[in-house]
């Protein structure tokens, strides 16, 4: 017998809202022991004048002894969306014939190999593979051919008399061995993005590797319970980069460092979190989240992030904090001279994030797609090709930018090529703006703070992360370059 759960008063107000629900093909998604179902919220006649509110929902629920492998949802009791009326919400429960299918393989019917593994799919993946073979090719030949024209010029001026120097036409990236390993600006603040880019990254490669063996897609919340106690796991990883790194460049507050860089990606998710979900409080959203969870993340974030931070600060510190740069560091800044503007700064970084958003465009699709819509994302060996094809695009461009960068005598490449990686989350946040107006149907403030909000999280994450590789690989270029070159 269907069971009533609601009634609707269906003023003008609700009636409004079924309207535009039904006009953009609304579905509603529930669960049923982590098996998700689909519904449809109504239908229009054929001439688009009268719309009808599906009242009557008929679950079938599939059993494989004492487990539930399978449910579906069929919708009917076609009712007219009348102004000022009241509608009846009702369901019922039947149990199917026993099914044969195992608890284990019960989520195969929701994966869409036809969605995630079609051409595009492929050819992205190797549109991102040639990529990286060009940009590798570059950085390889062009730059290491450049550079023995360096050495080869630099090896003629050291044998060179003084009055002959003095004549000659000296420049490059010589010139500022001096100053190429000077502090950063805001070496506080530097050093806590890059140890909280590197957490990020081992989270990244970590979760994906535990997807990838463990199919987590078939547990509603394990993909967020494990991303949260990786991260939590990983803090010493944040707390050794970080450290060492402001160590090395004569940082003398390194506990309010630690605080910084234990704090800086649990502040940001946390207060977007927050703030989204007094929205959703306001608006009885079933995405509210709880108070007492809100108080075990914080938890989470005092008595266990902050302690394994702690650890690997010290650690950081203690291991490699020593400044052992190949060049002395001048006591007065070398003046930066003038140059064209393509090799400023700003020009730079804007352009950086160009080449790693375009090997990471179409997945994003695909990730989008799966968090904002129905499809369940299962193509984790995707994803871990893409994040390995993404790092060595970040840092062969970044690699490149602080070469022409030092070229020009600009020394100024640490936080050049941190924001020249990190560049890429504005290309991405901007894509998800194109993804929101042209593959959503969302409205109202509930929506788009919650999409935009994430999406923020999402971007600034992802770019904290591209910044932290770029810089690491374009430290070591660096580093390289200088040990090689005989300094006077």
């Amino acid at each position: 017998m269907p069971a009533t759960y609601c009634e609707i008063d269906l003023d003008k107000e609700k009636r409004d809202a079924f309207v535009y629900a039904i006009k953009n093909h609304y579905w509603y998604q529930m669960y049923i022991d982590d098996l998700p179902i689909w519904g449809i919220v109504g239908e229009a006649d054929e001439n688009g004048e009268d719309y009808y509110l599906w009242t009557y929902k008929k679950l079938e629920i599939g059993f494989n002894g004492n487990r539930i492998v399978d449910v579906n949802l069929t919708s009917e009791g076609k009712v007219k969306l009348v102004p000022n009326t009241k509608i009846q919400m009702s369901y019922s429960v039947s149990k199917m014939e026993k099914s044969d299918v195992k608890f284990e393989d019960r989520f195969d019917k929701y994966l869409d190999p036809s969605f995630f593994q079609h051409r595009i799919h492929w050819f992205s993946i190797f549109n991102s593979f040639m990529m990286v073979i060009f940009l590798v090719g570059l950085v390889s030949m062009i730059l290491m051919r450049t550079l023995r024209k360096d050495y080869a010029r630099y090896s003629k001026e050291e044998e060179m008399d003084d009055m002959d120097r003095d004549l000659g036409d000296e420049y490059g990236w010589k010139q500022v061995h001096g100053d190429v390993f000077r502090p950063s600006s805001h070496p506080l603040i530097f050093s806590s993005l890059i140890g909280s880019g590197c957490q990020i990254f081992a989270v990244s490669l970590i979760v994906i590797i535990v997807a990838m063996i463990e199919d987590l897609y078939t547990e509603r919340g394990s993909m967020l319970s494990t991303a949260i106690f990786v991260y939590a796991a990983t803090s010493p990883v944040n707390g050794y980069f970080g450290g060492s790194l402001y160590a090395r460049q004569g940082g003398r507050r390194w506990i309010k460092q630690m605080f910084i860089g234990a704090f800086l990606i649990p502040a940001m998710v946390c207060g977007t979190a927050f703030f989204i979900n007094f929205i959703a409080i306001y608006y009885h959203a079933s995405r509210a989240i709880p108070f007492g969870t809100m108080v075990a993340v914080c938890c989470i974030c005092f008595f266990v992030i902050l302690p394994l931070n702690l650890v690997g600060t010290i650690l950081g510190r203690n291991l490699s904090g020593q400044p052992n740069f190949p060049c002395r560091v001048n006591a007065v800044p070398r003046p930066i001279p003038e140059k064209k503007w393509f090799m400023e700064p700003a020009v730079i970084v804007c352009l950086g994030g160009i080449l790693p958003f375009g090997s990471i465009f179409i997945e994003m699709y695909f990730i989008f797609t799966s968090f904002w819509a129905y499809k369940i994302y299962y193509v984790y060996g995707f994803m871990m090709l893409v994040l390995v094809i993404l790092c060595i695009v970040t840092v062969c461009v970044t690699i490149v930018c602080t070469y022409f960068l030092l070229n020009a005598e600009d020394y100024r490449w640490q936080w050049t090529s941190f924001l020249s990686a990190a560049s890429t989350a504005i290309y991405v946040y901007m894509y998800s703006f194109y993804y929101y107006f042209f593959k959503t149907k969302m409205y109202g403030l509930f929506q788009t703070s919650f999409y935009f909000g994430y999406m923020a999280v999402f971007s600034t994450a992802l770019g904290i992360m591209c910044g932290a590789i770029g810089y690491m690989g374009t430290s070591a270029f660096v580093r390289k370059i200088y040990t090689n070159v005989k300094i006077d």
